[in-house]
């Protein structure tokens, strides 16, 4: 199926690891011209040595989302070296995890530096260029603790809460513009953090690491969590003229494992 996105400028914050990384792949195999943006210099030029593109196909650009003079300096990179910017994929940002006793002003507000202001930020860089040219797709990666609340992860699931309003929010007011926003909810996805989850569990609990791997594997309607790939494909899609008619949805990914509306 041809998405039509040869040719597109996307950018792909948190582009150098995981979700991201998979998505630069795919938008690569579909002919578009790509930036992946991280803070991180080394994962960044990690993964441009893995994805192999041309220099006219992909960029990296280190960029601190947190601030949002760099976000409109990153877009204003992006098109000077690529051209105008059609779609924005935000996977950036990880909150840290806290038990809720250790929990106080300073985790609450680098829950939402870390993941709220990091896609904000990105947003307001890239909507003025969609709004003038009359076309443009984001896509947010927006994890499942927005809907469902984890103890250990407040800061990050308030965060992403605050996200899943702001992206219908937004889809809602730029719509008449033909600039279109979705949210994507991951749940657990097989990367690298959570591989290295599954090893420490395994050690707790004396088993091996495939055995533990299973057991949470079970406990999911699908029987397996997502893989980045996964996650590309609904990407890809939602960016794409395929789904021209879809804006201010947010999509569960989670193979079924809360049965929410």
């Amino acid at each position: 199926m041809d998405l039509g996105l040869g040719d597109k400028v996307v950018i792909i914050t948190g582009g150098s690891k995981g979700i991201g990384l998979s998505c630069a792949r795919a938008f690569l195999a579909e002919g578009s011209r790509v930036a992946i943006v991280s803070r991180a210099e080394a994962n960044l030029k990690a993964a441009g040595h893995e994805l192999g593109a041309s220099a006219s196909a992909l960029i990296t650009v280190s960029c601190d989302l947190t601030r949002s003079d760099a976000a409109i300096l990153l877009v204003e990179e992006v098109e000077q070296r690529l051209g105008p910017v059609n779609v924005l994929v935000n996977s950036a940002g990880a909150a840290k995890h806290y038990l809720p006793k250790d929990l106080n002003a300073e985790s609450w507000h680098a829950g939402m530096d870390a993941k709220y202001f990091t896609y904000i930020h990105s947003m307001q860089a890239v909507l003025p260029g969609m709004e003038s040219r009359g076309k443009g797709s984001i896509v947010n990666i927006i994890g499942i603790g927005g809907k469902v609340a984890n103890p250990v992860h407040l800061p990050g699931g308030a965060a992403n809460s605050a996200l899943m309003l702001a992206t219908v929010g937004l889809a809602h007011a730029y719509g008449p513009k033909r600039v279109r926003i979705n949210g994507i909810n991951p749940g657990l996805t097989m990367n690298e953090r959570m591989q290295e989850a599954v090893r420490f569990e395994a050690k707790m609990r004396n088993l091996s690491a495939d055995h533990m791997l299973a057991q949470r594997q079970a406990l999911i309607p699908m029987r397996r969590y997502a893989t980045p790939e996964d996650v590309a494909d609904l990407t890809l899609f939602l960016a794409s003229e395929k789904a021209k008619y879809v804006t201010g949805a947010i999509i569960p990914m989670d193979g079924g494992s809360n049965p929410l509306l």
